[in-house]
């Protein structure tokens, strides 16, 4: 399959490009909101129009010089433009032309490559005849009047889309009842159907969470080689999620001490606000540090704050804190007394340090590096079904009421953390124990320590919703 075609949204704020995002996408994804500069981050979704015309949207953040934060978002919306082979330029049609708007239009014009001069919040036929003739004069190729939120003339547009967006190569059509071989299927994705390019990210957000007095603020110090955090024996300490970064092996590592979690029961007052800032930080977070007070062992707390980290499908390493203090059990039983009571975090390792003392402090830095490597990798589709025709090989998919089975193949469609999607004929009929069983197989053969890994059974074509990891 050749590559995708990238399709990327520009404009200056507030002109509705999140809102064109979400409109293609058919979901609401990108926050929208009136405020200038909602958007400051390049997103990217794989979306398919017509049924057969795949391709890679990417939203930007306006373009602005007014601040210093939005000319870095600037530059980032005009390297997506750069990269990109089709253009959206999209302007704000209830206001009268901008210079602005302009010149960056015929900055764009000059790469060379397909681009339309979008002019939305044309909601009715009085605003069109008296705002969107204006536009004209910017001497466009195409010029398109749309308005996303009342969904008006989007057809045009999505006419114009599917000129420049190939239909998908007719062999990726595998729904003969023919067992497909796995030497078309290899042939079929050689190329990485889906693959997005993402750009190497440095930037790794870690949350330090675990139950009241396990020694978190202290192993943030410890880290950090400096008092940043309030440490006490009082239970409760620290209630604001406290974040701060260092610099390490060409990362940029945010931790957050969150506050520590009491049983439901005991959560009185401000704490209760506490937890609900800690469960916002995790859904931004990209690892877990679960700290456990080695002198205390793994609790129902411990494994209730566990599966937050699961829910959150976040990286994780444990953290068995006090190590230094705890003389009467060897490594091997404490390893195996936690991997026992938290069998659901079985990928993830296990290190026992002493924050008071600094022991093996410094090893969690080289952990969380290798973890936050493995969490945004992408595994190339032809080794992928090359793994997926060994474990069918090796163990034959059971059937359905009586019926057959088949993946046709396996693709993985989402990074942060890896995400697979399962091809196949009957999605449903897939048992979750031969969906385990597959998982095994992939983490025998690729390295996903420390991260989880999701595996969705759909037919092609077919939305993913599940998040289910094993």
């Amino acid at each position: 399959m050749p590559n995708l075609k990238k399709v990327a949204i520009i404009g200056r704020p507030n002109v509705g490009k999140s809102s064109l995002f979400n409109r293609i996408a058919r979901e609401r994804d990108a926050i929208t909101s009136d405020v200038v500069g909602t958007t400051r981050d390049v997103k990217k979704r794989l979306v398919t129009i017509s049924g057969n015309r795949d391709f890679e949207l990417i939203d930007t953040g306006g373009i602005d010089d007014s601040t210093e934060m939005f000319a870095k978002v600037k530059e980032q919306s005009l390297r997506a433009a750069k990269t990109a082979d089709i253009i959206l330029y999209l302007v704000d049609g209830k206001n009268i032309p901008e210079e602005e708007d302009k010149e960056l239009f015929y900055g764009l014009q000059a790469l060379g490559k397909p681009i339309a001069l979008i002019v939305n919040k044309i909601d009715n036929d009085k605003e069109e005849q008296s705002n969107y003739w204006d536009f004209l004069e910017f001497g466009a190729e195409t010029t398109l009047p749309i308005s996303v939120s009342h969904n008006r003339y989007m057809n045009a547009f999505y006419a114009w889309l599917e000129e420049h967006i190939p239909e998908r190569p007719e062999e990726l059509e595998l729904e003969s009842d023919e067992e497909p071989g796995f030497d078309d299927i290899f042939d079929m994705v050689q190329d990485e159907a889906y693959k997005i390019e993402e750009e190497p990210d440095h930037d790794i957000k870690v949350a330090i969470i675990g139950r009241v007095n396990t020694g978190k603020s202290s192993l943030l110090n410890a880290l950090l080689k400096k008092e940043r955090v309030v440490v006490s024996d009082v239970a409760g300490t620290t209630i604001d999620p406290v974040d701060e970064a260092i610099e390490y092996a060409d990362h940029k590592i945010t931790f957050i001490d969150t506050a520590g979690i009491r049983r439901r029961g005991k959560i009185v007052g401000i704490e209760k606000y506490a937890l609900e800032r800690t469960e916002a930080m995790l859904k931004q977070a990209d690892i877990a540090l679960l700290v456990i007070d080695a002198t205390v062992g793994v609790l129902e707390l411990d494994e209730r704050i566990a599966n937050m980290i699961e829910k959150h499908n976040l990286g994780c390493l444990i953290v068995l804190n006090k190590w230094d203090i705890r003389d009467d059990i060897t490594y091997e039983k404490a390893v195996d007394d936690i991997r026992d009571e938290l069998k659901f975090l079985h990928y993830a390792p296990l290190i026992t340090v002493s924050a008071k003392t600094g022991q093996r402090v410094h090893k969690i830095l080289d952990e969380i590096i290798a973890i936050y490597g493995r969490y945004q990798q992408r595994i190339p589709t032809y080794k992928l079904n090359e793994v997926l025709k060994y474990a069918i090989s090796r163990h034959h998919i059971p059937s359905y009421n009586g019926a057959v089975v088949k993946i046709k193949f396996a693709t993985q469609y989402e990074i942060k953390p890896p995400k697979i999607a399962l091809i196949m004929n009957r999605p449903d009929g897939l048992h979750f124990s031969y969906k385990r069983y597959l998982s095994n197989v992939f983490r025998e053969n690729f390295d996903f320590k420390g991260v989880p890994l999701i595996l969705e059974a759909r037919k092609r074509g077919q939305r993913v919703e599940s998040d289910e990891s094993y």
